[in-house]
């Protein structure tokens, strides 16, 4: 059954999120207090999930290096360049080239409870400007900040907007399993606010 927002505000004030915005926040006051507030992409609660926002700690992008194979069995840090946080009016944001692969990484903490799987699913506004979300799930006892995977489908370079939505949770409750993904010592357990590579 899919949880709904009174389950994940209860959830939240327990840890499971943090920190937790109880509300679906569409604007933010600006820090310059006689000018009218900024539009955000929008974060929060919602009905029946929850939106969370890309650090502005960190976003790599995959990159060619000749004479080398990207290997998820021995994956090579060089495959992934580091890039520049922008700032302008409109917010912070990284810069996703056209018909590329990035890796951020997600500003809340997650601590999934044990019959509890999470699926990430991409935002309708991202979604329109050509960036695919491709999420892969929190797991039951899973704990940490989510790295974050997008792709640029489009012709066109995409901001990507630090400290607003990207993307949208949905809570599932399950039967107790037997084996969580704490108890099975999962190679992901515990990522920092830094994006985490692939491991096996």
């Amino acid at each position: 059954m899919i949880k709904n927002d009174i389950w994940i505000s209860q959830m939240a004030q327990k840890g499971m999120i943090n920190p937790f915005e109880p509300n679906l926040i569409r604007e933010v006051d600006r820090h310059e207090g006689s000018l009218p507030p900024n539009r955000v992409i929008s974060y929060g609660l919602s009905s029946y999930g929850y939106d969370i926002r890309l650090s502005g700690n960190e976003f790599r992008i995959f990159r060619h290096i000749p004479g080398t194979v990207v290997d998820p069995k021995n994956f090579n840090p060089q495959n992934l360049e580091s890039t520049q946080l922008h700032t302008s009016e409109a917010g912070n944001y990284f810069i996703l080239p056209a018909h590329s692969y990035g890796l951020g990484v997600a500003l809340e903490r997650l601590e999934v409870p044990d019959n509890i799987s999470v699926i990430c699913i991409g935002k309708s506004t991202y979604a329109r400007c050509g960036i695919i979300a491709n999420l892969t799930p929190a797991e039951a006892a899973w704990r940490g900040h989510l790295t974050l995977e997008f792709s640029n489908s489009s012709s066109a370079d995409c901001r990507i907007y630090a400290d607003e939505g990207v993307v949208q949770l949905l809570f599932f409750e399950g039967e107790p399993c037997a084996i969580s993904y704490e108890a099975r010592k999962g190679k992901y357990q515990d990522q920092p606010e830094r994006v985490t590579i692939a491991r096996i």
